[in-house]
């Protein structure tokens, strides 16, 4: 997800006032495969699983884990997005390995432990409801099943969705992430986290976390050409950073808690 394109709830309780929905990133930004690679050694081995990526956008991400498991679901609240991604489906030739689901934005209409696989890009701080949100990710995981998620990292030095700043036309005014965050979210458009908070909150919401790391910024902001051949060539060519400075994303991989 990247900038906005749209209120997403604005108000609602402990969401920031501009709360706005994401803007999925496009097949061929170097964000996918970055995040892919980091993704596939998480996956159940043997390839039969069933993943459910929820806020798939327009499938670009989704469908780079096509070759990895063996069917595909893929949910939004965005009927244009899914749109594109069928597009996307017939365009690659998939048959019934992928389908597409329209949500609310409350209960997924998915029953119950039927994913082995739950992925989630950059979604979460646009939600209304975090704990929900959560909820029904943790709902739709098998036992023993996989959720792997991803929010924008606080210490980036923008704030990656931007910010509705006072007289302030630009939105993507450096180090607005690092402000405390009852000043951030008076103005961002969607929330941010430090590490130590997403996986704060995915074991509140019943998951315990078992891999995390920082994703290095993948640098799509830039133009094609030898400034951005530079800077991913040295300092952001690793996928990942022990740097917070460096990194866009965490990334959290976690197993649901067994129910008392």
């Amino acid at each position: 997800m990247g900038a906005e394109r749209g209120p997403a709830g604005a108000g609602a309780s402990g969401a920031p006032a501009h709360l706005a929905t994401g803007k999925p990133a496009d097949a061929g930004q170097f964000v996918l495969e970055r995040r892919a690679r980091l993704v596939r050694p998480l996956l159940p081995p043997g390839g039969g699983a069933h993943l459910v990526d929820f806020g798939c956008g327009n499938g670009a991400q989704t469908l780079r884990f096509l070759d990895d498991v063996a069917s595909v679901t893929g949910i939004d609240v965005v009927p244009a997005e899914l749109e594109a991604f069928a597009a996307a489906c017939a365009r690659l030739g998939t048959g019934d390995r992928v389908r597409t689901v329209l949500s609310d934005g409350g209960a997924l209409p998915l029953p119950d432990a039927c994913a082995d696989v739950v992925t989630s890009f950059t979604v979460l701080e646009h939600v209304v409801d975090e704990s929900l949100a959560l909820a029904e990710m943790r709902r739709i995981l098998k036992p023993g099943g996989v959720l792997v998620i991803t929010v924008p990292n606080r210490w980036w030095l923008f704030e990656t969705h931007g910010a509705d700043l006072p007289l302030l036309p630009w939105n993507r005014v450096p180090l607005v992430s690092w402000w405390p965050k009852r000043l951030h979210d008076r103005f961002a458009r969607a929330r941010i986290y430090r590490r130590r908070e997403i996986i704060a909150l995915l074991r509140r919401s019943g998951f315990e976390p078992f891999a995390d790391c920082r994703m290095t910024a993948p640098m799509d902001v830039l133009p094609a050409g030898a400034l951005r051949d530079m800077a991913r060539a040295s300092l952001f060519r690793p996928d990942r950073t022990p740097w917070p400075f460096l990194a866009t994303e965490v990334l959290v991989a976690a197993r649901p808690v067994a129910r008392a």
